[in-house]
């Protein structure tokens, strides 16, 4: 249900032509399910960072249709600017938004770099997670001579492009090299401190980033720099890996700023350089007041900071993925000098935009979509979104038995099944939706043409492939729905007391959303014509229903016990 994401971010050798520019970067909104995020051209560079994100395969193509464009209107022979490069496209990386690896990623630029070296004949070079050797993680290596070094460089055996053309053919002489990798996410950060002094921002940083500071003498500021044998500065390091920081003075604020960069989130994150911070600066007498994000970053970012404040304060962290978010920000200070909008600052937020979604409507609105003449959405999403009531009554138990008075030691117990309840209650609602698209697939395929036999049989194919995707669908939420009857067991033997019938109620909402869901399950298989896989599917479902009456029951007597 997850999907996965990856954003490119390649930088064109061209920064000055808005026509040019636009038309490259336009051409990736031509692969549908990409979304472009952000165009920031730079004169005195003549060089654009174009930012676009979505599913790993669409992406690639998007990226393709963008070096291809990029070769088709810049011509590196002519090219002249600030910023290193070595092509029309000078970099290409990919990197890891959500629910894929580094090496996943890493497998999907190789992809693009064969594809690009092979169709395009462009050289490309594999640097950071992507190189093949340790000589090409460095992007600075890969780069070095520069376009008007690539002549010589590409007919040395040692710098033989990883894909592509090893020659400066003509072909070559317009569009230069590329470099194409996976990398972290890079989140510029800064931090507001409560005083105009740069030295003392910077005390702070040098605390924090991983260069740290330069060793001098009986550690004092004015004392001789040590060196060691070779005559290199001594450094002594900072709190954090892959942290960059720099302090300066911000005169459209009137305050001083940490300003950081985070390399690799998944190492030091956002939350804990954010912490530490504080916590140096209250050690030399300053005090953190906010801090902003500069750009998008991934959901992630802010759920994990989210989810550290509310273990700081002994709170369950079971609760909608929106009031985590709102901690974060509050926590972070993350609207001190401007409001932070989540749906225009996380990226994940940012692909959602513009998409109807049912579980987006409000109670009425759901209900009339229900009631009018459209089949969908039927039986089949209202029984997921009824367990998804179920699982939150579950859950809404478990966060209030972490917060009930005299149970302040039980917390993180219950904490663990409010969680366990949220991701039920989120596997659901997105099967409102799923169950709908799926009904409207089996749809979709009936529209298909039927002339000829060659027509005929290729849509049979898709009503059948349509079917199975419409029973699976529903059975999804049957084996959802029974999982999640776990929580509201537990709750009912061990929670809040006062909210044992809300549990119970959790429970009667699950077991029609059980019930509800095989029916839909059982109608479609009547369309299937893998009787093998309709067996099987129906055995699963008889059994899933039969257990789920059977918690039912146990769950109820516990709450008549109890009342």
């Amino acid at each position: 249900m997850n999907k996965q994401l990856i954003e490119c971010v390649p930088n064109i050798s061209e920064g000055r032509n808005n026509e040019k520019i636009n038309e490259i970067a336009r051409i990736v909104e031509t692969v549908e399910g990409v979304k472009l995020l952000n165009v920031d051209p730079g004169k005195a560079t003549n060089r654009t960072v174009i930012t676009f994100v979505g599913e790993p395969q669409k992406v690639i193509e998007a990226a393709f249709l963008l070096i291809k464009k990029a070769k088709d209107l810049i011509d590196m022979s002519a090219h002249s600017g600030e910023h290193p490069r070595m092509g029309a496209t000078d970099v290409c990386p990919l990197v890891p938004i959500a629910n894929i690896s580094m090496e996943e990623t890493a497998e999907w630029a190789k992809k693009l770099g064969e594809k690009v070296g092979n169709e395009l004949d462009v050289p490309v070079y594999l640097y950071e997670a992507a190189a093949k050797n340790k000589e090409r993680q460095n992007l600075a290596n890969c780069r070095s001579g520069e376009y008007e070094g690539l002549s010589k460089k590409l007919i040395d055996p040692n710098w033989k492009p990883d894909f592509g053309p090893a020659k400066f053919t003509d072909s070559v002489a317009k569009s230069g090299a590329t470099a194409i990798s996976a990398r972290d996410f890079l989140v510029a950060y800064n931090i507001n401190l409560n005083t105009t002094s740069t030295r003392r921002a910077n005390a702070v940083a040098f605390d924090i980033r991983e260069a740290g500071r330069l060793k001098r003498e009986g550690n004092s500021i004015s004392g001789k720099i040590l060196n060691d044998k070779d005559g290199n500065p001594l450094r002594e390091q900072g709190m954090f890996k892959h942290v960059k920081g720099i302090g300066w003075y911000i005169e459209e604020y009137g305050v001083a700023q940490i300003s950081y960069n985070l390399t690799n989130i998944n190492v030091s994150t956002l939350h804990d350089v954010f912490d530490k911070t504080c916590e140096r600066s209250l050690a030399r007498g300053l005090r953190v007041t906010g801090s902003e994000l500069i750009g998008l970053v991934p959901k992630k970012v802010l759920i994990d900071a989210g989810k550290f404040f509310l273990n700081k304060q002994e709170r369950s962290t079971g609760i909608s993925e929106n009031e985590i978010i709102k901690i974060a920000i509050k926590s972070l200070g993350l609207d001190e000098l401007a409001p932070f909008d989540p749906k225009e600052r996380i990226i994940e937020y940012m692909l959602e935009e513009g998409q109807n979604k049912l579980v987006d409507l409000n109670l009425s609105q759901f209900a009339n979509e229900t009631s009018s003449e459209s089949p969908a959405p039927g039986g089949g999403s209202i029984s997921a979104y009824c367990g998804a009531m179920g699982a939150a009554l579950g859950t809404m138990v478990a966060n209030l038995s972490a917060h009930k008075r005299g149970w302040d030691s039980r917390w993180e117990e219950f904490s663990v099944w409010a969680q366990k309840g949220m991701e039920y209650q989120n596997q659901l609602l997105s099967l409102v939706d799923e169950d709908t698209n799926a009904f409207n697939k089996i749809m979709e395929a009936f529209r298909l043409p039927k002339e000829s036999q060659e027509d005929i049989d290729l849509r049979n194919e898709a009503i059948q492939s349509a079917t199975k995707h419409a029973i699976e669908t529903p059975f999804k939420v049957m084996e959802t729905a029974f999982q999640s009857m776990e929580v509201m067991k537990a709750m009912a033997e061990i929670g809040n007391p006062n909210s044992i019938t809300d549990a119970a109620v959790g429970a009667l909402c699950a077991t029609t959303a059980v019930r509800g869901a095989f029916l839909n399950v059982k109608i479609n298989c009547g369309d299937c014509q893998d009787k093998e896989f309709v067996n099987r599917i129906i055995e699963k479902g008889n059994k899933i229903v039969s257990q789920a009456q059977a918690i039912e029951n146990e769950i109820m007597a516990i709450t008549e016990s109890k009342i």
